[in-house]
């Protein structure tokens, strides 16, 4: 999509349609101002009539506005000025963009930026558009015989008020064109169904993107062989009995001024599907289990928005990637495992593997000397007991850390939570056969999976996001949501901006 930035009389702009917010109460920001000033007062006397119904996410089209140039004239609802915060403003903005992808537009021009959200600059506003625009126009029917209609939208006009806000807009949407690509990325790569999108259709995808970057990613692959020369037995213990052979997944991006500044790590959970192993999961919703490599998905995600910004960073991205199945090679209850990093550990439950696969995919990331590591799994059910479908889980063994990734949340508007992870809670992974158990039993469960990967980031600063509940959406709307694609190039893109402060100080 092309996301053009333009100044000077909403009433003259020629487009498709034209999209204007408006607050109930005939509360009318500048640009609606102008054109019911140009238009006879057609939007007031909609709003003092009553027909039109300014509650947030309502949307009225109006066919034909006389003394607008614009084809089509789009009203959308904020509702009350003073509840016009970030949620209400994204919320605004999907139903907009759900209307505008159903129309039989190619271009359209949206004036969102004026919106009064506190805190938030013309930037933000414009990189939310861009998200927005892509959610919407995201289809997944490759395996329908019957296709949805080609999506035509492809050109967004961002109207600004002035001149002074329009390089901050162009930033903005050029950032929030990455990152929606980049979440749509995601959400393909865990709407696709287990028999397509294994472990080593996923080492493909890297190998794919290695190849479009223009030798600016790098990308290995550690197949089973390398993976046991290595000694990788505890991501290979999740694997055995599955016909899908496991894979280690690594890519390198450097993009900092100094190719061998320390490199930020991310650790995605690949888990392409899980049956629980042994340990076999209820049927119901069984299915639902594909997405169990949404923290994978959103590793690539952000890779693709990395390589479409290119920040100044060096990033590693690792993806632990096998499928949990049980047959006569599976691993059992009560197995004893050992570790990438020496440590063994006595599989009470084949159905907490992720922790199995991202532990070796933790001790392989010290080789990197990283200045953070990240890992991101759908690793407890007991996440969404404790944060349900809003919050992705954060716990780390490094506060600023923490407060990176807090505020990296916050500014995507793509936000996680920080739970504890107290010495207090190790005891629960205490084992009488191993040095550790790969459970600790139901309470904090969410807590003690992170202290069992905390046991293999003693090195580095290591944080743990759990999207078990975030990464996807089940029921009517089931399907993968892409996150937390913009928590983590958010939190990239800080680091970039913090490096440039410090060469700035020396």
């Amino acid at each position: 999509m092309e996301f053009p930035v333009r100044t000077g009389n909403p009433a003259k702009v020629e487009s498709a349609c034209l999209v204007i917010p408006v607050f109930k109460e005939g509360d009318l920001l500048p640009t609606a101002s102008r054109l019911d000033d140009a238009s006879e007062r057609l939007v007031g006397q909609l709003l003092d009539r009553g027909d039109f119904d300014a509650r947030l996410g309502n949307v009225q089209l109006i066919p034909f506005a006389p003394g607008l140039s614009s084809e089509r004239l789009l009203l959308v609802g904020l509702g009350k000025r003073d509840k016009c915060q970030e949620a209400a403003f994204r919320k605004a903005l999907d139903a907009a963009f759900t209307a505008l992808v159903g129309l039989p537009v190619d271009e359209v021009a949206v004036a969102f930026t004026e919106v009064p959200v506190a805190e938030r600059d013309a930037a933000w506003k414009a990189r939310m558009v861009a998200e927005a625009s892509h959610r919407a126009s995201y289809r997944f029917d490759a395996f329908k015989s019957e296709k949805a209609p080609a999506q035509r939208l492809a050109r967004i006009e961002l109207l600004v008020g002035d001149d002074a806000e329009a390089d901050a807009a162009r930033e903005g949407a050029r950032i929030g064109d990455a990152v929606g690509q980049g979440i749509n990325r995601a959400r393909t790569l865990g709407n696709l169904p287990g028999n397509v999108c294994t472990p080593r259709y996923l080492a493909e995808q890297a190998e794919a993107l290695g190849q479009a970057s223009g030798g600016a990613l790098a990308v290995e692959v550690l197949d089973e062989e390398a993976l046991e020369a290595l000694g990788a037995h505890s991501l290979l213990a999740v694997g055995r009995g599955s016909a899908e052979p496991s894979r280690l997944i690594v890519m390198t991006y450097r993009g900092a001024e100094e190719p061998d500044e320390a490199p930020h790590v991310l650790v995605g959970k690949g888990i392409t599907f899980d049956t629980g192993g042994i340990s076999l999961k209820p049927g119901e919703a069984m299915d639902e289990m594909k997405f169990d490599m949404c923290g994978a998905a959103s590793v690539f995600g952000t890779v693709a928005a990395v390589l479409a910004i290119r920040p100044r960073v060096n990033l590693v991205a690792i993806i632990a990637a096998a499928e949990n199945m049980p047959d006569g090679r599976a691993t059992k209850p009560g197995d004893i495992i050992r570790t990438l990093k020496g440590l063994s550990v006595e599989v009470l439950n084949t159905d907490a593997e992720g922790r199995l696969v991202l532990c070796d995919a933790l001790t392989y990331a010290e080789r990197f000397e990283p200045a953070s590591v990240v890992d991101i799994a759908t690793l407890t059910g007991a996440c969404i007991i404790a944060l349900g479908h809003h919050a992705t889980g954060l716990l780390a063994n490094d506060d600023d850390l923490a407060l990176d990734l807090l505020e990296a949340g916050e500014a995507a508007w793509d936000r996680a939570w920080h739970l504890p992870l107290w010495d207090e809670y190790q005891q629960q992974l205490d084992s009488n056969f191993a040095d550790l158990a790969n459970i600790g039993g139901k309470p904090a469960g969410t807590i003690t999976a992170a202290c069992f990967l905390s046991r293999f980031a003693d090195t580095f600063p290591w944080a743990h996001l759990d999207i078990a509940g975030t990464a996807w959406s089940s029921g009517k709307e089931k399907g993968a949501s892409g996150r937390p694609v913009g928590l983590l190039t958010q939190y990239l893109l800080d680091r970039e901006a913090d490096a440039v402060v410090e060469t700035e100080a020396e």
